[in-house]
């Protein structure tokens, strides 16, 4: 039974690694991409909308805007700070304010809309496509998706060119994509799935 599991975990670690190296990539200097992708810790903007919950106090349960003055309100201890804040700060400041009137509050806030962020989160396709976009970020995008919503590709692309460009919180990540044969052949090796602000550039053909 050992020998059995230890052949399937070869196999699987085998498979994973041959699809890796389908994708090639490299870094780039972050100056030569826009910085459209969101950080590592989300900061709280003006129209996100909340859910604040505490334990056991289904009165105190609130889903709220984030106002223009980035305050909320709260029963019990009225406005709190909360644009340009993370979720954790605006939790501790909330369970802070509620211990003079709750013992051991347990306090929950979770960002259920980015409306103040939705503009970076967004997916955009640029170069040699019929109609450059700027999409808004859908869970389970793909490549394909992407370059479809731009009406494909036109007449002077150079799809096997194609690069993804994703900003991370030190660096920028570059994708060699081959949308030539995404498109035409169905190879989807490099049909990646998007993340918040993924920049797709399809360059034109050199004559």
């Amino acid at each position: 039974m050992k020998h059995l599991l230890y052949l399937v975990l070869v196999v699987l670690v085998g498979g994973c690694s041959s699809v890796a190296t389908d994708v090639q990539e490299f870094n780039v200097s972050t100056a030569d991409v826009p910085a459209y992708s969101l950080g590592s810790e989300y900061r709280i903007g003006v129209e996100d909308v909340l859910a604040i919950n505490v334990w056991r106090n289904p009165d105190l349960a609130v889903t709220v805007p984030v106002r223009p003055d980035g305050m909320i309100s709260m029963p019990l201890i009225g406005d709190v700070q909360a644009g340009g804040l993370t979720p954790a700060q605006v939790t501790a400041d909330i369970s802070k304010r509620l211990s003079r009137y709750i013992r051991d509050p347990q306090v929950a806030v979770i960002v259920t809309q980015l409306r103040s962020h939705e503009y970076l989160s967004r997916v955009r396709v640029t170069g040699a496509v019929r109609t450059p976009v700027s999409l808004p970020f859908r869970q389970g995008m793909t490549v394909l998706d992407a370059v479809l919503a731009a009406g494909g590709v036109n007449d002077f692309a150079a799809p096997a060119r194609t690069k993804l460009y994703r900003k991370s919180s030190d660096r920028t990540r570059v994708l060699q994509i081959d949308l030539d044969g995404i498109l035409t052949e169905g190879e989807l090796e490099t049909n990646v799935v998007l993340k918040p602000g993924d920049i797709i550039t399809v360059p034109e053909r050199i004559f």
